[in-house]
Protein backbone atom coordinates (compact mmCIF):
# COMPACT_ATOMS: atom_id res chain seq x y z
CA UNK A 1 0.00 0.00 0.00
CA UNK A 2 2.63 2.29 0.62
CA UNK A 3 3.35 2.10 -3.04
CA UNK A 4 0.33 3.38 -3.87
CA UNK A 5 0.55 6.12 -1.38
CA UNK A 6 3.73 8.60 -2.59
CA UNK A 7 4.29 12.72 -1.42
CA UNK A 8 3.50 13.56 -4.94
CA UNK A 9 0.42 11.72 -5.05
CA UNK A 10 -0.57 12.98 -1.81
CA UNK A 11 0.12 16.29 -2.73
CA UNK A 12 -1.90 16.19 -6.01
CA UNK A 13 -4.51 14.60 -3.85
CA UNK A 14 -4.41 18.15 -1.95
CA UNK A 15 -3.96 20.41 -4.85
CA UNK A 16 -7.49 18.87 -5.82
CA UNK A 17 -9.22 18.94 -2.53
CA UNK A 18 -7.79 23.12 -2.52
CA UNK A 19 -9.51 23.69 -5.66
CA UNK A 20 -12.37 21.82 -4.99
CA UNK A 21 -12.79 23.31 -1.88
CA UNK A 22 -11.86 27.27 -2.77
CA UNK A 23 -14.23 26.98 -6.06
CA UNK A 24 -17.22 26.39 -3.72
CA UNK A 25 -16.59 29.36 -0.88
CA UNK A 26 -16.46 31.22 -3.52
CA UNK A 27 -19.78 29.95 -5.51
CA UNK A 28 -20.78 30.04 -1.85
CA UNK A 29 -19.88 33.79 -1.62
CA UNK A 30 -21.71 35.00 -5.51
CA UNK A 31 -24.90 33.25 -4.35
CA UNK A 32 -24.83 34.25 -0.70
CA UNK A 33 -23.04 37.22 0.75
CA UNK A 34 -21.97 39.24 -2.43
CA UNK A 35 -25.76 38.87 -3.07
CA UNK A 36 -25.33 37.98 -6.60
CA UNK A 37 -29.04 35.94 -7.36
CA UNK A 38 -30.45 36.31 -10.26
CA UNK A 39 -29.02 35.78 -13.68
CA UNK A 40 -26.71 38.49 -14.44
CA UNK A 41 -26.11 40.71 -11.40
CA UNK A 42 -22.93 42.05 -11.57
CA UNK A 43 -20.84 43.40 -8.79
CA UNK A 44 -17.18 45.33 -10.15
CA UNK A 45 -13.72 44.41 -8.66
CA UNK A 46 -11.86 45.86 -10.33
CA UNK A 47 -12.29 47.84 -13.72
CA UNK A 48 -11.21 44.98 -16.02
CA UNK A 49 -13.06 42.23 -13.83
CA UNK A 50 -16.32 41.38 -12.22
CA UNK A 51 -18.30 38.98 -10.40
CA UNK A 52 -21.62 38.59 -12.91
CA UNK A 53 -23.86 35.61 -12.27
CA UNK A 54 -24.44 33.02 -15.41
CA UNK A 55 -26.20 29.66 -14.77
CA UNK A 56 -24.27 27.09 -17.40
CA UNK A 57 -26.60 24.34 -18.22
CA UNK A 58 -24.33 22.99 -20.15
CA UNK A 59 -20.71 21.59 -20.83
CA UNK A 60 -17.48 23.65 -22.11
CA UNK A 61 -18.56 26.74 -23.85
CA UNK A 62 -22.52 25.85 -23.27
CA UNK A 63 -22.36 23.09 -25.46
CA UNK A 64 -24.22 19.79 -25.03
CA UNK A 65 -26.99 21.49 -23.18
CA UNK A 66 -28.92 19.72 -19.71
CA UNK A 67 -32.50 20.51 -20.52
CA UNK A 68 -34.52 17.52 -19.23
CA UNK A 69 -33.71 15.69 -15.67
CA UNK A 70 -32.21 13.12 -17.63
CA UNK A 71 -29.31 15.17 -19.83
CA UNK A 72 -28.64 16.60 -16.11
CA UNK A 73 -27.95 13.51 -14.44
CA UNK A 74 -26.43 12.24 -17.34
CA UNK A 75 -24.01 15.14 -17.30
CA UNK A 76 -23.25 14.39 -14.11
CA UNK A 77 -22.59 10.85 -14.22
CA UNK A 78 -20.40 11.64 -17.60
CA UNK A 79 -18.31 13.76 -15.36
CA UNK A 80 -18.42 11.94 -12.12
CA UNK A 81 -17.15 9.10 -14.50
CA UNK A 82 -14.27 11.03 -15.44
CA UNK A 83 -13.27 12.34 -12.15
CA UNK A 84 -12.96 8.54 -11.50
CA UNK A 85 -10.96 8.25 -14.16
CA UNK A 86 -8.72 10.83 -13.57
CA UNK A 87 -7.91 9.99 -9.62
CA UNK A 88 -7.11 6.34 -10.62
CA UNK A 89 -5.18 7.79 -13.35
CA UNK A 90 -3.18 9.83 -10.76
CA UNK A 91 -1.89 6.70 -9.43
CA UNK A 92 -0.22 5.38 -12.21
CA UNK A 93 1.73 8.45 -12.08
CA UNK A 94 4.68 9.09 -10.24
CA UNK A 95 6.31 12.45 -11.16
CA UNK A 96 4.84 15.91 -9.97
CA UNK A 97 4.86 17.16 -13.50
CA UNK A 98 2.16 14.10 -14.43
CA UNK A 99 0.46 14.56 -11.51
CA UNK A 100 -0.78 18.19 -11.37
CA UNK A 101 -2.32 18.76 -14.13
CA UNK A 102 -4.82 15.77 -13.47
CA UNK A 103 -5.37 17.61 -9.89
CA UNK A 104 -6.22 20.05 -11.24
CA UNK A 105 -8.69 18.40 -13.60
CA UNK A 106 -10.38 16.72 -10.84
CA UNK A 107 -10.84 19.47 -8.16
CA UNK A 108 -12.40 21.24 -11.20
CA UNK A 109 -14.23 18.47 -11.69
CA UNK A 110 -15.62 17.84 -8.30
CA UNK A 111 -16.53 21.89 -7.90
CA UNK A 112 -18.48 21.58 -11.15
CA UNK A 113 -20.21 18.06 -10.63
CA UNK A 114 -21.27 19.63 -7.15
CA UNK A 115 -23.03 22.27 -8.93
CA UNK A 116 -25.00 20.32 -11.46
CA UNK A 117 -25.88 17.78 -8.43
CA UNK A 118 -27.12 20.48 -6.19
CA UNK A 119 -28.66 23.03 -8.73
CA UNK A 120 -28.84 21.60 -11.94
CA UNK A 121 -26.28 23.80 -13.21
CA UNK A 122 -22.51 25.46 -12.85
CA UNK A 123 -22.56 28.71 -11.20
CA UNK A 124 -20.01 30.67 -12.88
CA UNK A 125 -19.10 34.12 -12.01
CA UNK A 126 -15.63 35.07 -13.16
CA UNK A 127 -16.20 38.12 -15.94
CA UNK A 128 -13.04 38.98 -17.45
CA UNK A 129 -12.82 41.82 -19.54
CA UNK A 130 -11.38 45.16 -21.46
CA UNK A 131 -14.32 48.07 -21.57
CA UNK A 132 -16.97 45.59 -23.36
CA UNK A 133 -14.80 42.89 -24.79
CA UNK A 134 -14.87 40.09 -23.33
CA UNK A 135 -11.95 37.55 -24.61
CA UNK A 136 -13.26 34.56 -22.59
CA UNK A 137 -17.07 33.25 -21.49
CA UNK A 138 -17.76 33.97 -18.00
CA UNK A 139 -16.41 30.76 -15.43
CA UNK A 140 -15.44 29.78 -13.02
CA UNK A 141 -12.48 29.02 -10.57
CA UNK A 142 -13.22 25.03 -11.23
CA UNK A 143 -13.12 25.70 -15.36
CA UNK A 144 -9.99 27.70 -15.11
CA UNK A 145 -8.46 24.54 -13.25
CA UNK A 146 -9.66 22.41 -15.49
CA UNK A 147 -8.49 24.39 -18.90
CA UNK A 148 -5.01 25.11 -16.77
CA UNK A 149 -4.81 21.00 -16.41
CA UNK A 150 -5.50 20.54 -19.68
CA UNK A 151 -2.93 22.71 -21.31
CA UNK A 152 -0.50 21.33 -19.03
CA UNK A 153 -1.28 17.55 -19.96
CA UNK A 154 -1.08 18.68 -23.80
CA UNK A 155 1.95 20.73 -23.36
CA UNK A 156 3.96 17.74 -21.26
CA UNK A 157 2.83 15.30 -23.80
CA UNK A 158 3.72 17.56 -27.02
CA UNK A 159 7.27 18.88 -25.43
CA UNK A 160 8.40 16.37 -22.62
CA UNK A 161 8.14 13.33 -25.28
CA UNK A 162 8.49 9.80 -23.75
CA UNK A 163 8.85 9.44 -20.13
CA UNK A 164 11.90 7.18 -19.29
CA UNK A 165 10.69 3.54 -18.20
CA UNK A 166 11.48 3.59 -14.15
CA UNK A 167 13.48 0.18 -13.92
CA UNK A 168 15.34 1.48 -17.21
CA UNK A 169 16.08 4.73 -15.83
CA UNK A 170 17.52 3.34 -12.44
CA UNK A 171 19.12 0.79 -13.86
CA UNK A 172 21.00 3.58 -16.04
CA UNK A 173 21.96 5.86 -13.02
CA UNK A 174 23.25 2.73 -11.02
CA UNK A 175 25.84 1.80 -14.13
CA UNK A 176 29.02 3.56 -13.99
CA UNK A 177 29.59 6.34 -16.63
CA UNK A 178 31.67 5.50 -19.68
CA UNK A 179 34.53 8.23 -20.31
CA UNK A 180 36.63 8.97 -23.60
Amino acid sequence: MSGLVTRNRMIGFAIAAVIFVVDQWLKWLVDGPLGLKRIGDQLELIPFFDFTRVHNYGVSMGMLQADSPEMRWGLVAVTAAIAVAVAVYMFFQRRFIDILPLALVLGGALGNIVDRFRWGYVLDYADFHIGTFRPFLIFNLADAAITIGVVILLATSLFMGEKPDDDAAEANDASPKETT
